[in-house]
């Protein structure tokens, strides 16, 4: 057995442990411990290590540059979706899939499987390009639900100043990114990983070794299988995965880039499931709406599909980033990635092409 298929294998068996456990953890404050933990403790620990070890020159600082181009292409990419499966952009569906398709959690999804396989100094890399990503769903789409909620409901209360310092605020005050920042003056006052204490050094071995083992049952834990808008959500997942497989072969082309790390991250990075953010700023703005009374249909964003969309998406990527990563050399080539990309794209349009037979069929034949 290869390494390769031996390690994802175990990380499998891991989250299939997690399914297991899933009768054990039936309160939700408990699987939202696990998380908590993972976010604030585990996956922090991880990522300063990744920075602390590596030499990071200043043009390392075009990545998360990189990474807020590639979101605002999804952005834009967004509607081909209403096209394909009959969705009003300005409908609380499409404004809640505007939201969501473009943003990235690549904290849960991403970082302990480029771990695993590509190493710490992907890992990294990762951290780096995620800052982008950060400000897109922190402030970016905070605007954006914002103007649609205004335009929604002629709201003229709403003080976007105060609302975006408070995000700064938050954004700076997360483990993650408070670490990312003392890595980088660490690193520029000449500091590495191997000048720091022993027992801070200590620290941060014990506290990172938690996190692949934590995130994977995590993983099998939070799988819901709720009733719903399952087939919508089923092919909104295939679509942005697809689309964001013919983004990624048009920045490795029209970047140049060969190193295979970097090719793999290019295409594993944006897979990552969609964040948790979007939902955050879509639930401040349903509260809003409670209050007024506002009827489902009237709402600026469908806060169902958006929960639905989120618990579907951390499973899905992870399949889809494990067999990436899991398969060697395969992806690096931008044909596969075009052919991959088309199919996906297509898995995602044919049960609602099929829906559409079915219903002409059904009207003819009566």
């Amino acid at each position: 057995m290869s390494d390769a298929l031996q390690k994802t294998i175990t990380l499998l068996l891991l989250i299939a442990l997690g399914l297991l456990l899933k009768s054990k953890f039936k309160n939700k404050d408990q699987t939202n411990g696990i998380k908590e933990i993972i976010l604030s403790v585990a996956l922090p620990s991880t990522i300063f290590i990744s920075l602390m070890k590596i030499d990071i020159d200043s043009s390392m600082f075009i990545i998360p540059l990189v990474t807020l181009i590639f979101n605002f292409l999804m952005f834009f990419s967004a509607p081909l979706a209403f096209a394909l499966f009959g969705i009003e952009k300005n409908s609380p569906t499409g404004r809640t899939l505007m939201m969501l398709i473009p943003s990235l959690a690549p904290g849960l999804s991403c970082f302990p499987f480029i771990a695993e396989f590509l190493g710490e100094k992907s890992l990294a890399i990762a951290a780096l390009a995620d800052v982008g990503n950060k400000f897109f769903v922190l402030i970016s789409l905070y605007i954006l639900a914002m103007n649609m909620f205004l335009k929604n409901s002629d709201d003229k209360e709403t003080k976007m100043g105060g609302k975006l310092k408070s995000l700064f605020a938050s954004m700076f005050q997360e483990p993650i990114n408070l670490l990312i920042f003392i890595a980088i003056i660490l690193l520029s006052l000449g500091i590495n990983y191997n000048s720091l204490p022993p027992l801070v050094v200590d620290i941060f071995d014990k506290t990172s070794a938690m996190m692949t083992p934590l995130v994977l049952l995590f993983i099998g834990l939070a799988v819901q299988l709720k009733e719903g808008k399952k087939r919508i959500v089923a092919s909104i997942l295939f679509f942005r995965a697809g689309i964001t497989m013919l983004i990624s072969a048009g920045m490795i082309y029209v970047l140049n880039i060969t190193d295979l790390n970097m090719v793999l991250l290019s295409i594993v990075i944006p897979l990552s499931a969609a964040s948790f953010w979007p939902l955050a700023h879509i639930s401040a703005f349903n509260l809003r709406e409670d209050a007024k009374a506002m009827p489902k249909e009237k709402r600026t964003f469908d806060l169902e599909l958006a929960v639905l969309l989120l618990a579907f998406s951390l499973p899905f990527s992870t399949i889809l980033i494990l067999a990436i990563l899991s398969s060697g050399t395969f992806f690096a080539h931008t044909s596969t990635l075009i052919t991959a990309g088309l199919v996906l794209i297509c898995l995602g349009a044919v049960p609602n092409a099929l829906s559409k037979v079915f219903v002409k069929m059904s009207k003819a034949s009566s």
